[in-house]
């Protein structure tokens, strides 16, 4: 079964403040902790797995020259909107909503409900590996803070799960529809071997590596193609366990730098475009 496509969206009005919603200082804390970015290569894997997201990502996204750029902005997409102002929101909506203007299927409701998944699964999961199991009223609040992810590009309210069992549900039946194809494959070659990033980039691209082919569900790694045997899994298990260290070493206010620099980008960027 691929994402489901959800009923007709509500359209909004670009740029347009967004309802605000209330979230708790633990979620906060959580959603705004840049140890999660560690597992956006495995969200972006997961995202084209999804046949139609995987050729517009292909087509229209520069993986090869840039291959930063979707993590960035789907990091401050995550930032804006969830923990943001609700004119914060709705700028990075529109942002969003035209670069997938061009994107054939981009604007359909079931690929955007399985994109916001993919964040919320990703961020989960992430967490787990570096602080052990997640305390379940957390992870429920995360869930529903995550929903605007969602209802801000076109999936309709209600359609989000409403639990976590509900969401490992629709999580485990979209697992098995997924099919990875050449377009996610050459996407893939791009992102994890980048050949004109920064320095920095390729320097930590073996550890990136390590991080996100570990954190795929298996079906979706051997789908893929990945080497993956006791030799990697003990690769994985150590490349966690400094992590760990390091992150613990790492004070939260700094942590958490890269949500209120990439929010006063976001915003610096939307002064830009008016003018």
């Amino acid at each position: 079964m691929r994402p489901h496509r959800a009923s007709s969206p509500s359209h909004r009005p670009s740029g347009s403040a967004l309802p605000s919603r209330p979230v708790g200082r633990d979620v906060r804390r959580f959603g705004t902790d840049a140890s999660l970015v560690m597992a956006g290569g495995c969200a972006i894997l997961l995202q084209i797995a999804d046949p139609v997201v995987g050729a517009g990502v292909a087509r229209h996204s520069d993986f090869v020259h840039r291959p930063q750029q979707r993590l960035v902005h789907t990091l401050a997409y995550v930032y804006a909107v969830v923990f943001g102002t609700p004119t914060d929101a709705a700028v990075a909506s529109a942002f969003v909503e035209r670069a997938h203007r061009p994107v054939e299927g981009a604007d359909d409701p079931g690929r955007q409900l399985w994109v916001a998944a993919t964040l919320y699964d990703s961020a989960i999961r992430m967490h787990e590996l570096l602080r052990g199991p997640i305390d379940p009223a957390l992870a429920l609040g995360v869930l529903r803070a995550y929903e605007p992810l969602g209802t801000a590009l076109r999936v309709p309210d209600g359609v989000w799960p409403t639990t976590v069992t509900a969401f490992e549900e629709y999580w485990g039946r979209t697992l098995q529809g997924l099919l990875v194809t050449e377009d996610a494959r050459a996407v893939v070659r791009d992102l994890l071997h980048p050949r004109f990033a920064p320095a920095w980039i390729r320097i930590a691209m073996p550890l990136a590596r390590i991080v996100t082919v570990g954190m795929l569900p298996t079906s979706v790694r051997q789908a893929y193609g990945f080497a993956w045997g006791p030799r990697e899994e003990r690769r994985f298990a150590r490349t966690i366990s400094v992590l760990r260290v390091v992150v613990r070493a790492v004070p939260g206010p700094i942590r958490r730098l890269p949500h209120r620099v990439l929010i006063r980008g976001m915003r610096q960027a939307a002064v830009r475009h008016e003018h």
